[in-house]
């Protein structure tokens, strides 16, 4: 047994070393809301935040976990989807599959805790993310929203459609 730091609540839990730390957050301790992709590291569905890093999951063995690190999943980024950039997903209406949308939001959260002002190219640079759907350009609406930015095209047609 081993004890791991999930969303601020300490647990224990047995998997072999070499596990990733997705399946260790999926099927031993059953938050299901981070997902699987692709297993190498390269669509980020599986992103986390690992001491405020984000991080791909899938890629971290569960024997590079230590007990003193915080590990903050999607279900753990805000208990009633009031965290800014969630709010500001569901204002610019980004998922249409909703698949990648988990990893994304983790992504975009870490981005603007260390840039609260990103530009385009900083969004593109830092949102490596695949969507199979390709709403990359809602997705940097939503960014810019989440950081306190006007909303324009699509996001300002649909909050004015609702005042």
């Amino acid at each position: 047994m081993a004890k791991i730091n999930i969303n601020g609540k300490v647990r224990d839990v047995q998997a072999e070393p070499d596990t990733p730390l997705l399946w260790v957050i999926r099927e031993q301790v059953g938050l299901t809301g981070t997902k699987y992709g692709c297993g190498v590291a390269q669509c980020g569905a599986c992103s986390v935040h690992i001491n405020g890093e984000v991080q791909r999951s899938c890629s971290v063995p569960f024997s590079a976990v230590k007990a003193s690190d915080k590990i903050v999943t999607i279900e753990g980024l805000s208990a009633n989807s009031s965290h800014p950039v969630q709010k500001a997903w569901a204002t610019v209406d980004v998922p249409q599959c909703g698949y990648c949308q988990s990893g994304q939001i983790m992504a975009a959260a870490s981005l603007l805790k260390k840039n609260p002002k990103p530009t385009d190219a900083d969004i593109d640079a830092a949102m490596t993310n695949i969507c199979r759907c390709g709403t990359y350009q809602r997705v940097r609406e939503a960014v810019h929203v989440a950081a306190g930015s006007p909303p324009s095209g699509r996001a300002a047609d649909r909050a004015s459609r609702r005042s």
